[in-house]
């Protein structure tokens, strides 16, 4: 068969789908059903192989056909799709030689009356594919907007991966060039499956060789492929379905771009000098002494996030949270489900859907501890409150009047017997107002628990923390920490 170019830009047409068109008056009488219909040419040569691209629907009137087998033979070998005979007014049938040789070689075989031009074929094969075009385009549309849509929620990758599954309705999963599955959607595959998704998916890896792209295989009736992500994580989707549509390969590219933003680490501009701070915390330099490095006098918020269905979360659904807050300082605490953001600058935090967040007030690099602990208070009165975002404002109105030093001697001196859990206790419970279950919830524990403390800050401090006047002090107290 000749080198076939590249097919054209409309998919193919089904056999099927030109046979039932009532006005042509076609019938298949030889050869299997299925065939797929790439291009239409006629040609009145005894041999036409050196003139056929693969694909055709080849149509003759036989002018020169003598030997059935050896024509049929020939155009199996340049991969014609099927063969149209006109009958009249050359041959009155379709020559029984012909329909045996169809049979044998396995080609379809096509009876075209005499009413019907060959012309009208061409015709209506072409409008059969601009019909199937308009049809992968509006496919691949609606799964671009699908995708888009998932890479926006809270959680895109688990997201647009299910839309990917469900477009082609198969399995598509995220795999480390080790074989790991991060995150899939679609019908668990078989072992089998599974280990020829990760073939494909450490051959996309990259190396010390040049990695492909993607690469694809087959596995039984199912399709396999694998698509190298950008962001240089090694990462890769794999896809398996049981049959591949025109637009897949579209659709999966889409896909590809969008999980490689997502799953890019999010470099700034000052992310040399923020690694550098990491290491001398990590080899013991105080924090005050590697502020410089996070920015200088720059302030940071500190924001602690769960999500809002109390679902678990990664290091990729943490990052996207990180990135939608502008900063790529993020910890994932996996077992608590609870994430922590470092956000450089002042700049006011907003919600974002499918989290419940609190936040510090903007803090220097040296205070980042009471920041931290300021945004875990936030987190809890948020979630008891059931808020969005819960921002830690600081002390501001008539306790911003007191002076510090003597206002924060008489707190220590009044807090004193508590306790650090009975000083957060009340701190909690006050803020919210006296509320038991909000307080509960704030804070992790059962109700229960919360009156023992209570009770407990009252026999300690000697007060009566149904006083007014008694909370009042208390709370100014807690505020001056």
């Amino acid at each position: 068969m000749p080198d076939a170019p590249a097919g054209p830009p409309t998919p193919p047409v089904p056999l099927a789908g030109l046979l039932a068109l009532e006005g042509l008056g076609l019938r298949r009488i030889a050869g299997p059903a299925d065939a797929e219909l790439l291009w239409v040419h006629t040609s009145e040569m005894a041999d036409p192989y050196p003139y056929l691209l693969g694909g055709e629907l080849l149509l003759t009137a036989g002018v020169l056909l003598t030997d059935p087998d050896a024509y049929v033979a020939r155009l199996v070998e340049a991969g014609a799709a099927a063969l149209g005979f006109g009958v009249r007014p050359v041959h009155e049938t379709v020559p029984p030689g012909l329909i045996a040789a169809c049979d044998r070689h396995g080609l379809p075989l096509v009876e075209v009356g005499p009413g019907t031009p060959f012309t009208a074929i061409a015709r209506a094969v072409w409008g059969l594919m601009a019909e199937a075009r308009h049809r992968e385009l509006r496919r691949v549309t609606r799964a671009q907007q699908a995708l888009a849509t998932a890479a926006a929620r809270p959680d895109p990758v688990p997201a647009v991966l299910h839309q990917l599954a469900v477009r082609l309705s198969g399995r598509a999963a995220l795999l480390t060039a080790d074989g790991e599955e991060l995150h899939a959607a679609g019908p668990p595959p078989p072992p089998p499956l599974r280990a020829a998704l990760a073939r494909l998916a450490r051959m996309v890896a990259p190396g010390v060789r040049p990695a492909p792209a993607s690469a694809t295989d087959s596995l039984g009736a199912a399709h396999l492929s694998a698509y190298a992500l950008g962001g240089g994580q090694g990462l890769a989707l794999t896809l398996a379905a049981d049959r591949r549509e025109p637009g897949d390969h579209t659709i999966a590219g889409i896909a590809v771009v969008l999980l490689s933003l997502l799953a890019a680490p999010h470099q700034g501009a000052g992310a040399a000098g923020r690694s550098a701070a990491l290491v001398r915390l990590l080899l013991g330099a105080a924090p005050a002494d590697v502020a410089p490095l996070l920015g200088g006098d720059e302030p940071w918020t500190v924001v602690h996030a769960r999500r809002s269905g109390g679902e678990a979360v990664d290091a990729l659904t943490a990052g996207a949270l990180g990135a939608a807050l502008g900063s790529a300082l993020v910890d994932a605490d996996r077992g608590g489900g609870e994430v922590r953001v470092l956000v450089p600058g002042g700049d006011r935090i907003t919600p974002q859907p499918g989290w419940t967040l609190g936040a510090s007030a903007p803090a220097p690099a040296d205070a980042l501890d009471t920041a931290g602990t300021r945004a875990a208070r936030a987190l809890g009165r948020a979630e008891a409150t059931r808020a969005p975002l819960v921002v830690d404002a600081p002390v501001s109105g008539l306790a911003a009047l007191l002076p510090p030093g003597p206002a924060a001697e008489r707190a220590r001196t009044l807090l004193a017997p508590l306790t650090g859990p009975l000083a957060e206790t009340l701190r909690c419970w006050l803020s919210l107002h006296g509320s038991w279950d909000r307080t509960a919830v704030a804070l992790s524990v059962h109700r229960n628990t919360v009156r023992q403390r209570i009770a407990r800050c009252g026999v300690l401090l000697g007060a009566d923390l149904d006083d007014m006047d008694v909370r009042t002090e208390l709370w100014l107290a807690l505020r001056q920490e």
